[in-house]
């Protein structure tokens, strides 16, 4: 995976109360993330069921320059507010494409 293109979902649970907060520090890092090496798309979504939730869809160049993202300061300092912010500890899954693109 280190020299194929990784995709990634995190999962984020706002707490209550908290939704618009959460929303505006995830959308905080949307343009600088997007202006990094590597970051093909970075694409915030929010549950349609339950707007505590919130779901970035990732696609990376590398793992490489993933793991360099995961670096970043402003990445850094959202994962470090996260117990003032989530209810649930963020789910981060790596996923590699099986099937060809069209």
């Amino acid at each position: 995976m280190a020299d194929s293109k990784v995709t990634v979902l995190a999962k984020f649970k706002a707490k209550e109360g908290l939704e618009e907060k959460v929303k505006q520090e995830i959308m905080a890092r949307v343009a600088p993330t997007r202006s990094e090496a590597g970051c093909i798309n970075y694409d915030l979504h929010q549950s349609s069921d339950d707007k505590r939730i919130f779901m970035l869809y990732e696609n990376w160049v590398s793992k490489k320059l993933l793991d360099e993202h995961l670096q970043m300061p402003y990445l850094q300092s959202l994962i470090a507010a996260a117990d003032e912010l989530f209810s649930e500890p963020i789910e981060i899954s790596l996923w590699e494409m099986t099937s060809e693109p069209e």
